[in-house]
């Protein structure tokens, strides 16, 4: 069977959401909220395609906006419950979002306080970020329990707090972790906050759950989340990844543009890492690329780099069983979670276009991007 990247209906540069890979991660989400009698919400900031909001709104119980803008997309395009988090409200974001959530929650007492009795007047449901101190993040740039957080409160200012009013926890520690993360999560939840949590509504447990990569413990993870409703009957408990509803679902579609050499041979590409995959620079990691495989293990070695004039622009090194020329497709997979909702126009290079594979085989363009959508962005 050819490879469905190769068609010649899909542009490059081009992510392609492939609609089967998508459904079946939210059928595996459906089986956790029924099993486990949980609900399970989209994360937008690790994946916002709109266009596939049908599909996910079908399995999930709506999505979490960490802003306005944000908000605005969950309530217009997928229409079911809207929750929101941000570390610091401004009064015209409470103005608009409490016209758009459910449920909204607050990284601090003082922001509590300060919007508090507009939040009860409209009726939407208040949540308090809590810093449970316990570390599962392996990248301290994605940590939001690392020492000197500005991220949820910490136990000891909870102690003498007025929390009326405060119907739930939002708690946020992980980053694609598996279940094992999770349950020591929640120990050390309840450890810390366990005297409040028999006063509330429904408990947070924020994103990182990676529920969907291959070798996750599902049974274990359905388990851990019923011991821990069966001791806290009264609490909703919520779960709002976004790697994992869209983890390798899809690529990002390139070719070679130009072969230089400068102590080995450099393959520039029509995509940006810096504009169009930032997450390789600022993790870092190296993305895996079809059909390629590390430096010098095969006779041809390239260096990937970007099209951009940053001068660190580079990917990594591959190697491939045939030579590279102008014209190649360069397939670099799992590109639709926390890729596309961090692209830039930066250098003003091509941006790639976004389509969907569907289930049927066919390739829809949904999306290609012009000189006006840089212009706009600019002033």
């Amino acid at each position: 069977m050819s490879d469905p990247m190769l068609n010649p209906n899909i542009p490059s540069p081009c992510y392609v959401c492939e609609e089967q890979k998508l459904e079946n991660n939210l059928q595996l989400m459906q089986r956790v909220q029924n099993e486990a009698g949980v609900d399970i919400i989209l994360a937008l900031k690790g994946f916002s395609m709109w266009s596939t909001f049908d599909l996910v709104g079908q399995y999930l119980k709506g999505c979490t906006a960490s802003s306005v803008w944000e908000a605005k997309l969950a309530k217009y395009e997928m229409g079911k419950e809207v929750h929101a988090y941000s570390p610091a409200y401004k009064q015209s974001d409470m103005d608009e979002l409490l016209r758009l959530v459910n449920h909204i929650s607050f990284n601090s007492l003082s922001q509590w306080q300060r919007y508090k009795q507009q939040v009860l007047d409209s009726g939407i449901s208040a949540g308090l970020r809590i810093n449970p101190e316990h570390r599962e993040a392996e990248t301290e740039l994605y940590d939001p329990s690392a020492p000197g957080s500005r991220l949820g409160v910490l136990v000891k200012d909870l102690q003498d707090a007025d929390l009326s009013g405060i119907e739930g926890f939002h708690v946020h520690n992980l980053c694609e972790c598996d279940s094992y993360a999770t349950q020591r999560t929640l120990d050390a939840v309840e450890k810390r906050f366990a005297k409040w949590l028999p006063q509330l509504k429904w408990l947070n447990l924020g994103g990182g759950h990676l529920m969907t990569k291959q070798g996750y413990n599902v049974e274990h993870l359905i388990a851990t989340l019923k011991g821990f409703k069966q001791r806290y009957p009264n609490l909703q408990i919520i779960m709002e990844p976004g790697s994992a509803v869209a983890w390798q679902t899809g690529t990002l579609v390139s070719e070679v543009v130009d072969i230089v050499e400068n102590e080995g041979k450099i393959a520039i590409l029509d995509i940006s890492a810096t504009g169009h995959m930032p997450d390789v620079l600022e993790m870092p990691y190296r993305p895996e690329v079809r059909n390629a495989g590390p430096a010098n293990a095969t006779e041809f070695t390239y260096k990937l780099g970007g099209n951009s004039c940053l001068a660190g622009d580079v990917i990594d090194t591959y190697s491939f069983d045939h030579p590279l020329k102008q014209g190649d497709r360069i397939i670099f997979e799992d590109m639709i979670h926390y890729t596309m909702v961090k692209t830039t126009f930066f250098n003003g290079v091509e941006h790639p276009s976004i389509g969907i594979l569907r289930k049927n085989g066919e390739f829809e363009l949904i999306r290609q991007f012009n000189y006006e959508d840089f212009k706009s962005r600019l002033s």
